[in-house]
C-alpha cells in the first residue's frame, strides 16, 4: 500500500491546545503538590488493524496534554493477542500517528516487551496468596460470579494453596495443558457489586505465533492486567481511557496495591466520542476490505487514518477536529459533518481556485476569432496586495512575488462548461445557461446561447454561444475549460460510505437514530472481540453513491503545481491527485470533500420515506385509549406510603411515583430520612429509576445524603451533582469520595471565572464581535463554553452575570 505525502509539523508547537477540563484541573493539582515531577501520558492502541478516526480523540487528549504541562508521551502497543497483533499494523498505525504530527522520541514500546516481567508479578501475586489457577469451563466460570442481584460463588479451585496454584502456573508456562484448560484468577471479592473485581482473570492459555515473541509463550496475560504493570513499568502518571473501563480502574487499583508500585499511575476515564455515519470496529471494516465493498484500508471512503490521508485530508484539520470535541465524562456521538467542517475550514484558506470540468459539454464561441490568455487569481478574495516589499501575502501565510499568486487560463473558441449548467427548457429561477439567455463565465466575460445541437439520443451535443462585453446583464456565474487545452482527467467523487447515522444499530428502525455508545467490549480480550459472529447487517446500510466516477478536463494549470497541492475547483469541492493511482499522463483527481454539506438534515427529512398516515381514532377507541393512559388508582397501602414520603418533605408527584414502585421504594428504604431525604427521594424518582427497574444500580441510598448536603450547601454545582450521580450509579463507589478524589468540590473563584471567560471570547472572537452586533441568542453558546471549560464549576447565576459583563463592556 502507498502512502501518501505529508510531512507533519511539530504538534506540540502548532496542535490547537486542549481545552480546560476535569483532566488538566487534576493534572495542574497534581503538578503544584509536587506529586509528580513531570506529566507522563500513553497511547496504547491495539496493532490488530488500521489507525482510525476512533483514535484520534484520545491520541489527541494524550498526547497535547502531556506537551501542555512540559511532559512526556509514550506510544505503545497493546500486543499482548498472538492472533491478532502483526508487525504491518504495528508500524502502519506508527506512521499514521507520526504523520498526524505527535511526535513520542525514543518512547515507543511494546506490550510484549515485558511478558517476562509480566509473568514474575503474577507468580508473586500467587504466592502472596492474591491469585490462584481455576479450572472450571468459561461458561462455569460466567455463571457462578453471579450477577447484579446475587454474588459470585466460589470456583471449586478457589482454595488450592499457594504451592499448588504456583506449580500450576509454572505447568501452563511450559505448555503441559491444551487452550482453555485452566485460568490464572485474582482473588478479590466474589461478593463486590463491581463485577470486575469477582476474581477476574489475569492469564489465559493461547497458543499462537506472536509477531516478535514468537513461539516462546503459550499463556498470555489479559488487558486488566497487563495494561497497569506496564503503565507503572513506564513512568505514566496519568492514564487516560474512554468511559467503559470506569469498572476496571478497582482492578487497576487493586494490582498497584498488591504489588506495592510506588509512586504508581492513577486512571482517569473521559467519555468516550463515536461519529454518525461511520463505524470503527476493526472486524467490520476488514469485512468491507474482505467483501470488496471498498478498495482497501486505504479507499478514501474508509474512516482510517491511512485512507484521510489518501483521501487528502491533512492533519492540521484532524487535530482541528479533536481539538473541538472537548473532553467530559459522558459518552457523546458526534455529528459526521462536525469533522467534514473542520476539513473545509482547513481547506478553504490553503487551497487555490481552479477550475474543472467534470461532466463536459462543449461550447462554441462564435465570434472569438483569436485565443486569449487570461490571467485569473488563485484566491480571488483572500490576497493581501499592500505591501511595502512588492510581495502579496496569501491566506496560507506565504509571501511570494505578485505573479506567483495567479495562473494564466487559455480562453479559447472551444470550450467545455458542466452539462448541467445549460437546459434548453429551463425550469424557473433557473440562472445558468438558457437558449437566448446569457450568463458569466467566470473570469472571462459575459455569453448569450444562440442555438444549440441535439444528438440521437435528444441530448444536447454542442452550445453555439456568443461573447459579449461587460456591459451586458447575466443571471449567473459558471466555469469553464479550454477544449484545446484542458488536460484530461478521471474525477473520483467521495461521500459517506453510509447512508444511515447508525449503521450498527440492531434493528433497522433505530440505524436512523443517533448511536448511543461506540462498538466496543473492553471485557473482550485485548479491544475488540474477535471470537464472536459478526454481525454484517451493517452492510445492508452502505451508500450505493458513495463513489461516482467521470471524465472530464482540468485547466492546464495544474499541471504546473506539485502533486500533493490540494485544490478548491470552482463550484464542484476540493480535490488532490489520488497519491496511488494518478500519473503525469493519466490524471487522477479524488474529491476531498464538497463545498458544502450535502447532508443537511432538510435533505435528509426530504429523502426519508413518508409515514404512513395513522387511522383516526373512533371514540371508543379514544376512550381505551385514555383508561390505559392513566394510572391505576393508588392502593391503600400506597395512599399511606404517600402520607409518609410527603410529610418527609418529598412533593406529591413524585411521592405517589414512588409509592406505585417497590424496586423505587426498597432502594429509598436505605436513605437517611433526615433533611437530605427529600433529594435523594427525587434522584430516586427521577434520575435512577430506570437503573432501579433494571438492577443495574450499585450506589447505596445511604450515600446519597452526603452528596445532598454539599448540593445543598452550595459546594457542589447542581451539574456537577448528576454527573457524579451518574457515575457512581455505575461503579458504587459513594459519590463524596469521587467529588474528593477529583477535587470537583468549591466554586469556581471569581478571577477564576473571568479567566475562563476571557479565554472563551479570545477563541471566539468573530462570535463576540456577532453578539455585539445584536445576535444576542449567541449567549447560549458563550454560556455553554464557559461551563465545559471550566468543567460545570461555574455558578450558573454568578456566570451569567460575569458573562453578560464581559460581553456587553
Amino acid at each position: 500500500m502507498t502512502a501518501p505525502d505529508s510531512t507533519p509539523p511539530a504538534a506540540s508547537d502548532s496542535a490547537p491546545r486542549v481545552a480546560p477540563n476535569f483532566i488538566t484541573e487534576i493534572i495542574e493539582r497534581d503538578l503544584s503538590s509536587g506529586r509528580y515531577p513531570q506529566v507522563v501520558t500513553r497511547f496504547p492502541p491495539e496493532p490488530s488493524g488500521y489507525a482510525h478516526l476512533g483514535h484520534i480523540f484520545a491520541s489527541f487528549l494524550d498526547f497535547q496534554t502531556a506537551a501542555q504541562y512540559g511532559g512526556r508521551y509514550h506510544l505503545r502497543m497493546d500486543d499482548t493477542n498472538p492472533e491478532l497483533a502483526t508487525q504491518e499494523y504495528a508500524d502502519a498505525i506508527a506512521d499514521d500517528l507520526r504523520w498526524l504530527g505527535w511526535d513520542w522520541g525514543e518512547h515507543l514500546y511494546y506490550a510484549s516487551d515485558h511478558f517476562e516481567q509480566y509473568y514474575a508479578y503474577a507468580e508473586q501475586l500467587v504466592k502472596q496468596g492474591d491469585a490462584y489457577v481455576d479450572s472450571v469451563t468459561g461458561d462455569e466460570m460466567a455463571r457462578l460470579r453471579g450477577d447484579a442481584r446475587t454474588p459470585g460463588t466460589p470456583s471449586p479451585y478457589r482454595d488450592r494453596t499457594p504451592g499448588e496454584n504456583l506449580d500450576l502456573l509454572r505447568r501452563m508456562r511450559a505448555g503441559e495443558f491444551p487452550d482453555g484448560a485452566h485460568v490464572l484468577r485474582a482473588k478479590i471479592d466474589l461478593g463486590s457489586p463491581n463485577m470486575k473485581l469477582r476474581d477476574p482473570v489475569l492469564y489465559r492459555i493461547l497458543r499462537g505465533h506472536h509477531y516478535r515473541a514468537g513461539d516462546a509463550w503459550c499463556i498470555y496475560p489479559m488487558y486488566d492486567f497487563q495494561h497497569p504493570l506496564q503503565d507503572a513499568l513506564e513512568g505514566v502518571t496519568h492514564s487516560m481511557c474512554s468511559l467503559e473501563f470506569v469498572d476496571n480502574r478497582a482492578i487497576y487499583d487493586w494490582l498497584m496495591e498488591r504489588l506495592g508500585f510506588s509512586p504508581r499511575p492513577h486512571q482517569y476515564e473521559f467519555g468516550r466520542r463515536g461519529l454518525e455515519y461511520t463505524i470503527t470496529s476493526k472486524r467490520k471494516l476488514r469485512k468491507l476490505v474482505e467483501a470488496g465493498k471498498v478498495h482497501g484500508w486505504d479507499d478514501p471512503r474508509m474512516p482510517t487514518l491511512r485512507a484521510q490521508r489518501r483521501l487528502g485530508v491533512t492533519p492540521e484539520a484532524v487535530r482541528a477536529f479533536a481539538a473541538q470535541i472537548g473532553v467530559s465524562r459522558t459518552n457523546r456521538t458526534v455529528d459526521l459533518s462536525v469533522y467534514e467542517n473542520a476539513v473545509r475550514n482547513d481547506l478553504n484558506h490553503r487551497a487555490p481556485r481552479v477550475m474543472a470540468v467534470l461532466d463536459p459539454l462543449p461550447v462554441t464561441l462564435e465570434n472569438l476569432t483569436e485565443a486569449q490568455t487570461l490571467s485569473l487569481p488563485y484566491w480571488p478574495f483572500d490576497v493581501v496586495r499592500d505591501s511595502p516589499d512588492g510581495l502579496v501575502a496569501l491566506p496560507t501565510g506565504e509571501r511570494v512575488a505578485p505573479e506567483a499568486a495567479v495562473r494564466d487560463v487559455p480562453l479559447t473558441r472551444e470550450l467545455v462548461i458542466e452539462r448541467e449548467d445549460f437546459n434548453p427548457e429551463p425550469p424557473r429561477g433557473f440562472k445558468r445557461l438558457t437558449p437566448g439567455g446569457t450568463v458569466r463565465l467566470r473570469g472571462a466575460g459575459i455569453i448569450r446561447a444562440d442555438r444549440f445541437d441535439i444528438g440521437a439520443d435528444g441530448q444536447v451535443t454542442r452550445v453555439y454561444a456568443t461573447l459579449l462585453g461587460e456591459d451586458a446583464r447575466a443571471g449567473g456565474v459558471i466555469h469553464w475549460v479550454s477544449a484545446e487545452h484542458g488536460v484530461p482527467a478521471e474525477f473520483r467523487l467521495y461521500d459517506r460510505l453510509f447512508r444511515v447515522p447508525n449503521p450498527e444499530a440492531a434493528n433497522p428502525e433505530d440505524a436512523q437514530a443517533e448511536p448511543i455508545a461506540p462498538d466496543f467490549n473492553p471485557e473482550e480480550i485485548g479491544h475488540e472481540d474477535e471470537t464472536r459472529p459478526l454481525d454484517d447487517a451493517f452492510m445492508a446500510f452502505l451508500n450505493p453513491d458513495s463513489l461516482r466516477v467521470t471524465r472530464g478536463l482540468v485547466e492546464p494549470s495544474v499541471t504546473r503545481d506539485p502533486a500533493g497541492t490540494r485544490y478548491q475547483f470552482e463550484r464542484q469541492g476540493y480535490f488532490w491527485r489520488d497519491p496511488v493511482d494518478s500519473r503525469e499522463d493519466a490524471l487522477v483527481f479524488g474529491r476531498i470533500i464538497t463545498l458544502k454539506d450535502a447532508w443537511a438534515k432538510a435533505t435528509q427529512k426530504a429523502e426519508a420515506p413518508a409515514k404512513a398516515p395513522k387511522p383516526a381514532k373512533t371514540q371508543q377507541a379514544k376512550t381505551e385509549h385514555a383508561e390505559k393512559a392513566a394510572p391505576a388508582a393508588l392502593t391503600p397501602e400506597q395512599e399511606t406510603e404517600v402520607t409518609r414520603l410527603t410529610g418527609l418533605g418529598v412533593p406529591d408527584a413524585e411521592a405517589r411515583t414512588l409509592a406505585r414502585d417497590a424496586a423505587l421504594l426498597a432502594f429509598l428504604g436505605g436513605a437517611a430520612t433526615d433533611d437530605t431525604f427529600a433529594q435523594v427521594a427525587s434522584w430516586t424518582a427521577n434520575d435512577l429509576a430506570p437503573g432501579l427497574r433494571a438492577g443495574e444500580v450499585r450506589v447505596l441510598a445511604a450515600d446519597l445524603a452526603p452528596l445532598a448536603e454539599l448540593l445543598a450547601g452550595k459546594t457542589v454545582t447542581t451539574r456537577v451533582a448528576r454527573d457524579v450521580l451518574a457515575r457512581a450509579a455505575q461503579t458504587g463507589e459513594a459519590p463524596a469520595a469521587i467529588i474528593e478524589r477529583e477535587n470537583l468540590a468549591g466554586g469556581l473563584s471569581e478571577g477564576a471565572l473571568n479567566a475562563a471567560i476571557a479565554q472563551v471570547m479570545a477563541d471566539n472572537a468573530d462570535k463576540v464581535d456577532a453578539y455585539r452586533g445584536g445576535r444576542t441568542a449567541l449567549l447560549g453558546f458563550f454560556t455553554g463554553q464557559v461551563m465545559r471549560a471550566t468543567g460545570g464549576k461555574a455558578d450558573p447565576a454568578a456566570l451569567n452575570a460575569a458573562l453578560q459583563a464581559a460581553l456587553n463592556g
